[in-house]
């Protein structure tokens, strides 16, 4: 095996790739990754034997915020992650957190927030650069609605995103909670994925992913199991699903996740958790093949939305 293939396949920690390797903002990674907005539910040393674990299991994307866990989850990324782990670190602006509220966060949508948002995310990672920030927007799909000054338009937005970019403060930009024609707007300023919320039971976006692939971009789906709030479905709870898993010797969740991979060439996951036995779980989604018959069951799985306000 060439050294380039072995990059390839083997992440830079030398696990294989969960899921095989996909690409993200111009760099191979693998396909399932990791999510890390739960790790605000544990303790420091918890949460940093879990994201070594996962650098071990073969993860070299994780995925962040500011807001998750106000600093917190950020750094501990900061302390686990080594440079010869060369994990790509992906965080997210658009919003801040806020006490008080039915949900701990608020929009910050203004382009100085955004700005502010960035630079926060830099000190809390500890890094020069970040190389991939994704820009949440507020218009489509589960989540806040945008009121006063918060509304802002897209293009003003990506203005300062491409600045951010032009300065070198971010690799490169991503979308979430973007609508198909915000999402072809902001084509021209160079888009490297879309998150969005998208499982078997909720594809009204299966236009967008499309669109995606069309333009290479990565399509890193939220909520790939559906929803864990009262209000949306979730994919467990399908009756095709539990036949698959029964026929197969997995769980439920691991289908939903194979079935993501399968789907689309360009989908890369990012499953979140805090305990180490789903951490691993999600990773063995990643080597499970679907074979054509259960795709065609899955595949008749009806979508449906459900409607709750989530960040």
């Amino acid at each position: 095996m060439t050294s380039t293939a072995r990059s390839t396949q083997l992440t830079a920690a030398g696990a294989a790739r969960v899921g095989g390797p996909g690409t993200l903002a111009g760099r191979t990674v693998s396909r399932v990754g990791y999510g890390a907005m739960q790790l605000r539910r544990l303790d420091r040393e918890a949460a940093i034997a879990l994201l070594r674990r996962a650098v071990e299991l073969g993860i070299d994307h994780v995925d962040t915020a500011q807001f998750y866990g106000n600093g917190f989850v950020n750094e501990v990324i900061a302390a686990a992650l080594r440079p010869e782990d060369d994990v790509l670190v992906v965080s997210k602006v658009g919003a801040e957190p806020a006490q008080g509220g039915p949900i701990p966060l608020r929009l910050a949508q203004r382009p100085e927030q955004l700005r502010a948002g960035v630079e926060d995310n830099l000190r809390s990672l500890g890094l020069e650069q970040i190389p991939l920030v994704n820009l949440r927007r507020a218009d489509h799909g589960p989540g806040l609605r945008p009121e006063g000054d918060q509304i802002v338009d897209l293009d003003d937005q990506l203005a300062v995103m491409a600045d951010l970019r032009d300065e070198g403060k971010i690799g490169a930009i991503g979308l979430s909670s973007v609508s198909i024609d915000g999402l072809r707007r902001a084509l021209p300023v160079g888009i490297a994925c879309v998150q969005n919320a998208y499982s078997l039971v909720s594809r009204d976006d299966e236009d967008m992913l499309r669109l995606c692939l069309g333009e290479g971009i990565a399509w890193v789906p939220y909520f790939p199991l559906g929803g864990a709030y009262a209000g949306l479905p979730k994919v467990t709870e399908e009756p095709a699903v539990a036949t698959a898993a029964q026929a197969l010797g997995v769980a439920p969740a691991q289908i939903g996740l194979a079935w993501l991979l399968q789907h689309a060439p360009n989908t890369l996951l990012i499953p979140g958790t805090a305990d180490l036995g789903h951490l691993r779980a999600n990773t063995e989604a990643g080597a499970i093949t679907l074979d054509e018959a259960t795709l065609a069951a899955l595949d008749a799985v009806p979508t449906r939305s459900g409607d709750i306000e989530v960040a």
